[in-house]
C-alpha cells in the first residue's frame, strides 16, 4: 500500500517580540511622546490683592515723598544689578538718543513692554540723578515679602494692583514724582503678554496722566526683552521729546480739560493712537538687531524669562 503523506504543520503567524526579549538587531519601539505641558493661567491683580489683604497702591503704599536724588544704597544696587545684568547673564543692551532726554522732570512712556528687564532696559539709558519712578504692577513685583521690603526701601516702584481703584492716585503720584525733579516711567501697554518686536494694545490711563500734569513726553522704545538668555541681544531708543499739544497736532496750548469728562477720554484715546503710531515702526526697527540665529544656543531660557516674573502662560504663547 502507499504510504500516507505527510502532514504539513500549521504554522502560526509570529508575533512581535517584546522590547525585553527582541533578538539582535532589532529596533525598540519608540518612546512615547510627552505631551507639552502649558503653563498655568495668570491670576488676576484682583485675586491676588484679597489673598494678600492688602492692595495699596502709589503713594499710600510708599508713606514719603519720591526722592529724585540717587542715595548711596541706590547706587551701589544699580552697581551690582549692572555686574549680575552684563557680567554673570551677559546681556548686552545697544541704546541710542540719550542726547535727546531733556533736563529736568519728565514723562517717560515705553513700550513695548514685553519682561521684567524692560525697567532695567531703561535705567540702562538713563543717568543716575534724577531717580526714576515706575508705575509699575504690583503683583509681578511683589511675589514674596522680602522682594516687597527691599523694593520699598529702595525706591523707584509706585506699585498698582488695578482693579477700579481709579487714575487719581496714579495722578498723584506722577505729580509727587515731577515736583521733586524725578522721573515718571509709564507702560501704557500694561502687560507683558503682546507680540514681539511689535506693540500690543495702549491703555489711556498714561494720557490721562499726561493730561493733567502737562508735562512734557519722551517716547522710549525697546526691544527683545520678551525671551531671555544668556548673551541675549536688546536694544532701546530715546525718541524726541513731545508734549499734548504735538501729539495731538494742535499749534496753540491745549485749555484745560474736564476731569472725568468725555472729552478727557477722546483726547486721551487720541494721545494714546498718536504715541504707538510714532513708537510702533521704532520698536519693528530696533527689534531686528535683537535677533539671533535659530541655531543660536538660548542657555537658561526658561530660568531667565521668569526669573523676576510671577509665571504663568502668555498671550504670545499661545
Amino acid at each position: 500500500m502507499p504510504r500516507a503523506s505527510a502532514i504539513a504543520p500549521i504554522r502560526r503567524p509570529s508575533r512581535p517580540l517584546r522590547p525585553d526579549v527582541a533578538g539582535p538587531g532589532a529596533r525598540p519601539d519608540p518612546p512615547p511622546r510627552r505631551r507639552r505641558r502649558l503653563a498655568p493661567p495668570r491670576v488676576s491683580p484682583e485675586a491676588l490683592a484679597a489673598a494678600r489683604g492688602d492692595a495699596r497702591e502709589g503713594l499710600d503704599w510708599l508713606g514719603r515723598a519720591p526722592e529724585s536724588r540717587a542715595s548711596l544704597l541706590y547706587r551701589l544696587v544699580r552697581l551690582l544689578a549692572r555686574v549680575i545684568l552684563f557680567g554673570a547673564f551677559r546681556f548686552r543692551i545697544r541704546t541710542d538718543g540719550q542726547e535727546r532726554l531733556p533736563r529736568g522732570q519728565y514723562l517717560l512712556v515705553g513700550a513695548a513692554h514685553r519682561g521684567w528687564m524692560d525697567p532695567f532696559v531703561v535705567l540702562h539709558a538713563l543717568p543716575a540723578e534724577p531717580r526714576a519712578w515706575f508705575l509699575g504692577s504690583a503683583p509681578s513685583t511683589f511675589t514674596s515679602r522680602w522682594r516687597e521690603w527691599l523694593v520699598h526701601r529702595i525706591g523707584g516702584l509706585l506699585p498698582v494692583w488695578r482693579g477700579g481703584i481709579g487714575v487719581e492716585r496714579h495722578v498723584a503720584s506722577a505729580r509727587a514724582v515731577l515736583t521733586n525733579g524725578g522721573i515718571f516711567v509709564q507702560m501704557p501697554e500694561g502687560t507683558v503678554s503682546g507680540p514681539p518686536g511689535r506693540l500690543g494694545p495702549f491703555r489711556i490711563g498714561w494720557a490721562l496722566i499726561a493730561l493733567r500734569t502737562r508735562a512734557p513726553i519722551v517716547p522710549f522704545a525697546m526691544a527683545g526683552t520678551d525671551e531671555l538668555y544668556v548673551g541675549r541681544r536688546m536694544a532701546s531708543r530715546i525718541l524726541p521729546p513731545s508734549s499734548v499739544e504735538d501729539l495731538l497736532e494742535m499749534t496753540d496750548a491745549l485749555p484745560p480739560v474736564p476731569e472725568g469728562s468725555r472729552q478727557e477720554l477722546d483726547l486721551a484715546r487720541q494721545l494714546s493712537d498718536a504715541l504707538a503710531a510714532r513708537l510702533g515702526p521704532v520698536v519693528e526697527d530696533i527689534h531686528a538687531w535683537t535677533l539671533d540665529p535659530p541655531d543660536r544656543p538660548r542657555r537658561l531660557r526658561r530660568r531667565l524669562t521668569w526669573l523676576l516674573l510671577r509665571p504663568g502662560r502668555l498671550d504670545r504663547d499661545a
